[in-house]
């Protein structure tokens, strides 16, 4: 599982930030919907987060950039050394590690909240959620918060679409195209191809990623959340929270675990 994620996010580290229209307008858009919820949860104070599916840094890089102090990790190595250049870029003190969600070595304990975003959590199986979910909150302190996001499989399972409709960034000349193709495998997992097209000069480049999700539905998410000691369990729609995923927000009740 671990060489099919990395073989999807290691080639596509370098070309991440293309998915969006503007990256830094990205960071600093979504810090300000995810910050204010995370602080209305816990405390106004800087807070000792835990991006444990980080990428190359969109959510880590912009709360950290907001005061609080952030730990990044992720399966790929790719995407975490592009964290790190961009983390330096920024002057941000982020330590990041290559670490998977089911065991989080080395990443340390004692977070106020940990986080998993932009659909992360759709690549495990059903055990590997259940580990995923142990995990993250023995990392947590008493009362920690976890908030993660996914896509709205609830309703994606019934429409099974095909496609994505395409974006279309830049004017003529220095413009790029980023779409994705859905390829249904059954009722519960897909293949998704992201088409990347970029023009340069007059010239046109294309780049192709491919990878496997199943949907994920959201009572199963509550239900693993809730085997690992999670309660307060709940879910914030895009309507709700701005975010551009459903959310869920769950806070961890039991004794924290030292880190094995």
């Amino acid at each position: 599982m671990s060489e099919t994620i990395c073989s999807f996010y290691d080639p596509l580290a370098e070309h991440y930030h293309l998915i969006f229209d503007d990256w830094d307008r990205a960071i600093a858009r979504q810090a300000q919907i995810l910050a204010p919820l995370l602080q209305s949860e816990i405390s106004a104070g800087p807070l000792k987060i835990l991006d444990c599916a980080c990428g190359i840094g969109t959510q880590a890089i912009g709360l950290a950039q907001r005061g609080h102090h952030l730990v990044g990790s992720d399966l790929s190595p790719s995407m975490i050394g592009r964290a790190r250049r961009e983390a330096t870029l920024r002057s941000l003190d982020i330590a990041f590690h290559t670490a998977d969600m089911t065991s989080l070595r080395g990443v340390g304990s004692g977070f106020d909240a940990a986080v998993a975003l932009d659909n992360a959590l759709p690549h495990l199986d059903a055990h590997q959620l259940t580990q995923a979910a142990q995990t993250i909150a023995s990392r947590l302190i008493p009362g920690g918060l976890f908030l993660a996001s996914i896509r709205d499989y609830d309703r994606l399972t019934l429409e099974r679409p095909a496609i994505q409709t395409p974006a279309f960034y830049g004017d003529a000349g220095d413009r790029r195209i980023v779409h994705q193709v859905w390829d249904w495998i059954d009722d519960t997992r897909y293949t998704v191809h992201l088409h990347i097209a970029l023009e340069s000069q007059g010239t046109w480049q294309s780049h192709h990623f491919v990878s496997e999700y199943r949907c994920l539905l959201r009572e199963e998410l509550s239900v693993a959340l809730t085997s690992a000691g999670f309660t307060g369990i709940r879910w914030l729609m895009p309507s709700e929270s701005g975010f551009y995923q459903p959310l869920v927000v769950a806070r961890h009740a039991g004794e924290a675990l030292l880190e094995s």
